[in-house]
């Protein structure tokens, strides 16, 4: 993938606008890319993501989206902006969805559960929104996607540990 895609993808995301209309004067979503944007995709990331740029996107068998594929794009804290490590995760589901124009997917943007309600509504919608950016930059049709926010609504973990946090913070892929 060249730089100058990702370069468009990562200033696209970071301009992705939220569709509720609510503001975010609860807490500042920050731009945490600095941090994130030069990191080696192979050597970042949980445990589940591993593995996943080597899969090819073929049709399922099952009906639900491409085969040995992780579902899942991780964010940092307080943030919408897509990190390097889910570049695979989303280059899959961009090569399953172009290959199957038939199907669409739901963008299930989630948060931790720090913040207020409000908050993190807007939040999630804005990290379903930088996902479907991400794809469509890589020739999906919009028409096969949708992006809808859960916010703090339907935690992946319930403790309160910063790893619990973590697996949260997410866009869940849906076929």
């Amino acid at each position: 993938m060249s730089k100058k895609i990702w370069t468009a993808l990562f200033f696209s995301a970071l301009l992705a606008g939220c569709a509720s209309g609510v503001k975010l004067d609860d807490v500042p979503v920050e731009d945490k890319s600095a941090t994130s944007s030069g990191v080696n995709v192979q050597g970042v990331g949980s445990g589940a993501q591993s593995g996943v740029s080597s899969v090819v996107a073929e049709k399922s068998t099952n009906g639900i989206g491409p085969v040995g594929v992780e579902h899942v794009v991780f964010f940092d804290y307080d943030s919408f902006v897509v990190r390097a490590d889910a570049r695979p995760v989303i280059e899959n589901h961009a090569r399953f969805l172009q290959a199957n124009k038939q199907r669409k997917a739901n963008l299930e943007g989630h948060t931790d559960e720090r913040g207020g309600r409000e908050y993190n509504l807007a939040l999630g919608q804005k990290r379903a929104e930088a996902v479907r950016q991400a794809l469509t930059l890589l020739g999906v049709s919009d028409s096969q996607l949708e992006a809808v926010s859960y916010g703090k609504e339907k935690p992946a973990a319930t403790g309160s540990s910063e790893a619990d946090l973590a697996k949260n913070r997410r866009v869940e892929i849906r076929y």
